[in-house]
């Protein structure tokens, strides 16, 4: 397979088995160019029916984390269907269990059975809790590697219900994302040295390291308040970590526009002053000049009301257009629903088409040599490529047909 400038991954081998959204870690390879095959029982992976929305019968969960990937159907509970995925492994880079650790280990394929057919295989498991530790056995779903990360503050309804607030989800997202590079630096590693390489990786502590400010921020709070303060432009007051720190800001918040809301975030003291200067009111600047960095102007609310006023006489428009011309950062605030009609969002991510993809997907971001990584091949229905993979290991027609009769392959109807 040759190596496009925006396909790199083309030679990487990946067999994956997975089960729902963690195997989104091979989707990043795949989308660089990787062959990723996944593996997947008779009756197919059931993250087809998961979720919402269901697009034509399938869901959206599976058209964007099986994109660009083949799936052979294996009965691995049959000799003929783990002999098939041996010889899968033996032509592999990669092997991906992402699923609850062990589960390849249990059938007689885990690292150490399969490192004897391939010396140098990189073997990843991705899972909710990881390999180790009191909650490595423990079923659980995405969102809960965010509420144990302590990424998530219940909300309570009208009625006094708790709820699941309204959030993007961290860890099952960034927890594929790190294993693909974990993934990558393995196989580098594996080529230099010709051994093997088992590494694994936990969603939840991906939720956690994700929010490694708050969470290091309060253990450094936890030391002698002379030695661990705050800012020198808070009077060194230890204000909260991250966001919660910004409730009282003034030159960092978000304000509303006479059709919508704009963040303004001019925490230094010469984007402030580009600021004033360009909304003719450097009298703000001469009363409040702020500190050189990092000064947010918080509690005052003087100052606030100011501000309030200015930001209600242009539109979110106008004011994107003035932090080009004056030089002071002012952002959109967008949700997931406008986000994709903004200039800079439909720009640098034009969705993949319906007729590609089965449904609108957003592309890898990252740009190589100028483009994104090419469209990828719709997500496979279950044994889709079934045929094609046998005869890629050498197998006869009548030989697969052998296989399909005795129920080591698939996919099963039904």
């Amino acid at each position: 397979m040759g190596l496009d400038a925006n396909r790199p991954l083309g030679g990487l081998k990946v067999i994956e088995s997975s089960l729902l959204g963690p195997g989104l870690v091979a989707t990043f390879l795949a989308d660089l160019g990787a062959d990723v095959v996944k593996v997947e029982p008779p009756s197919g992976d059931y993250i087809r029916q998961m979720t919402w929305p269901i697009v034509d019968g399938t869901s959206l969960l599976h058209l964007h984390t099986h994109r660009g990937k083949r799936s052979i159907a294996l009965d691995l509970k049959t000799d003929d269907g783990l002999g098939i995925y041996r010889d899968l492994v033996r032509e592999a880079d990669v092997v991906v269990e992402a699923m609850r650790p062990g589960s390849l280990a249990r059938l007689g394929i885990g690292f150490d059975d399969l490192v004897a057919v391939n010396p140098q295989l990189v073997f990843c498991s991705v899972s909710g809790y990881g390999a180790t530790g009191p909650y490595r056995d423990m079923p659980s779903h995405g969102i809960a590697y965010d509420t144990w990360a302590g990424l998530i503050e219940p909300a309570v309804d009208d009625q006094g219900f708790t709820r699941i607030p309204t959030l993007p989800n961290i860890g099952i997202n960034v927890g594929p994302l790190i294993g693909a590079l974990g993934i990558l630096a393995a196989v580098l590693r594996a080529r230099e040295t010709g051994k093997g390489t088992w590494l694994e990786v936990a969603q939840s502590d991906a939720a956690a390291y994700m929010d490694w400010y708050r969470i290091e921020t309060y253990r450094a709070y936890d030391r002698p308040a002379d030695v661990v303060t705050g800012n020198a432009a808070d009077d060194y007051e230890r204000r909260e970590p991250g966001l919660a720190g910004m409730w009282e800001g003034v030159r960092y918040q978000i304000y509303e526009a006479s059709d919508g809301y704009v963040l303004f975030m001019a925490s230094e003291q010469a984007f402030w002053r580009n600021f004033c200067e360009g909304v003719n009111r450097m009298d703000l600047f001469e009363r409040w000049p702020g500190s050189t960095y990092a000064d947010h102007a918080r509690h005052n609310t003087e100052l606030q009301t100011e501000l309030k006023a200015i930001f209600a006489t242009r539109t979110c428009t106008e004011w994107l257009d003035f932090s080009n011309e004056a030089n002071t950062p002012i952002a959109p605030v967008n949700t997931p629903r406008t986000a994709p009609d903004d200039p800079q969002f439909s720009h640098r991510l034009p969705f993949y088409g319906i007729e590609d993809v089965g449904a609108e997907q957003l592309p890898l971001p990252i740009y190589l040599e100028g483009e994104l990584p090419p469209t990828p091949t719709m997500a496979p229905r279950v044994g889709e490529q079934t045929d094609e993979v046998l005869a890629e290991l050498g197998l006869s027609p009548e030989r697969i047909a052998e296989l399909r009769a005795s129920g080591a392959v698939g996919p099963r109807e039904g």
